[in-house]
């Protein structure tokens, strides 16, 4: 097992847990109806279960392949190939989704630039291509003679012209730049945010571009060690566009479960195939948590928000949201704070870390800006004790609200 800092919130397993959450999984050895899969976790290769699974279940499959790159998947390399053979590989069973999927269902099948000309030859064929989204993922490694891949898409089809979209469950808030008012000074399009400092947001519609999801990483109660897991909240805006209530989503690629929680929290039903039995525990110990919080970073209280709205979040809801930053202003880390002490304790601070706490709220500048690090070489040592103690004091307050 892998020595991990006090900090670190990665879902792990122990020997235990494996065992444990091991035997809940299914495994199938021929045709089954729905009742017998639903909101389970399925281990066994999904390329050779497709044709066991009962016809027109799911009103939505997500589907997360391994891309046509040479990756590592718990010990078993998925290896690249030609876009041509890449396209076959493709072509041998996703045809069969159709036959899963309902009349009025939606398809998302990811990929990204090395794999898209293929994914759109196959789907054209067997489903109505409605879009192709492209979301921006802020990390990823810089190159030296191309341009940085930080993106990747989602294909979006239907089966015909009868399908859901909840547009209005999908917008999101974003900071109104140029507040437009009418003749008598009442906002335009936007609103004003109770309590947040300069919170004039407006709610948007949903566009193809998104820029506002955080990829899963160490310090996010989320992150497993899977290579390459989708953020919850990028799974929320799917199941909340294109599924109703009690709906059924499948993922034949379930990875570590973030299809099948998400569509927990949000009250749908679920149904994943996975062919690692060590992420199969970790979908099954995620859905124990997810039956005790359903929070999803980045939504909250029905809305969608943009990345750095951690202040926002909490002074319009009540409650605090998840930090997904590490710059912070001042003025946001103290309103973030303020949300939480306010939770805790009035006046008295307990603890030293809670004193430092009030100390952090006392101060007049940016936590982490230049004028107050200097120049020198000193200050990336200044800025790495800060972010140490930024996240021990997050750390905290996250663990004392859970209590």
């Amino acid at each position: 097992m892998k020595d991990r800092a006090p900090r670190n919130r990665t879902i792990t397993l122990d020997d235990d847990e494996r065992s444990l959450y091991g035997s809940r999984l299914l495994s199938l050895d021929g045709p089954v109806n729905l009742d017998a899969i639903l909101d389970r976790t399925i281990h066994q290769d999904a390329l050779e279960i497709l044709g066991f699974l009962p016809s027109q279940f799911a009103d939505l499959i997500f589907v997360d392949p391994p891309y046509n790159l040479s990756k590592q998947f718990n010990g078993n390399t998925f290896a690249a190939r030609s876009l041509e053979e890449y396209e076959e590989w493709l072509a041998g069973w996703l045809p069969q989704l159709a036959r899963l999927l309902k009349p009025d269902g939606s398809l998302y099948l990811c990929g990204d630039w090395r794999s898209s000309a293929a994914i759109h030859k196959i789907v054209r064929d067997h489903f109505i291509v409605r879009n192709r989204i492209t979301w921006e993922r802020e990390k990823g490694r810089g190159a030296k003679a191309n341009w940085k891949n930080a993106a990747e898409d989602i294909w979006f089809c239907t089966l015909s012209d009868d399908y859901v979209f909840n547009v209005d469950a999908v917008k999101l808030t974003r900071r109104v730049r140029a507040p437009y008012t009418d003749e008598s000074g009442r906002p335009k399009d936007w609103q004003e945010l109770s309590g947040s400092e300069g919170g004039r947001y407006r709610r948007t519609h949903p566009s193809n571009l998104w820029t506002d999801l955080t990829v899963p990483f160490w310090s996010m109660p989320e992150n497993t060690d899977h290579p390459t897991q989708k953020p919850e909240k990028l799974l929320a805006k799917v199941i909340l566009a294109s599924t109703e209530p009690h709906a059924v989503v499948f993922d034949p690629f379930l990875g570590s479960g973030t299809t099948s929680v998400v569509a927990k929290k949000l009250g749908r039903r679920f149904v994943g195939i996975e062919i690692e039995r060590e992420y199969c525990c970790l979908a099954e110990k995620r859905l124990s948590l997810a039956a005790k919080d359903t929070t999803i970073q980045g939504y909250s209280d029905g809305v969608f928000w943009e990345r750095n709205a951690l202040a926002e979040q909490g002074s319009n809801t009540g409650q605090a949201a998840s930090c997904d930053v590490l710059f912070t202003p001042a003025s946001t880390f103290r309103a973030a704070c303020r949300v939480m002490t306010s939770r805790i304790f009035s006046t008295q601070a307990s603890s030293a870390i809670e004193r430092e706490t009030l100390d952090l709220l006392n101060t007049e500048t940016d936590f982490l800006s230049p004028s107050t690090l200097g120049s020198t070489r000193a200050a990336g040592d200044a800025i790495q004790n800060r972010l140490c103690r930024f996240e021990a004091i997050k750390a905290y307050w996250l663990d004392k609200l859970e209590d």
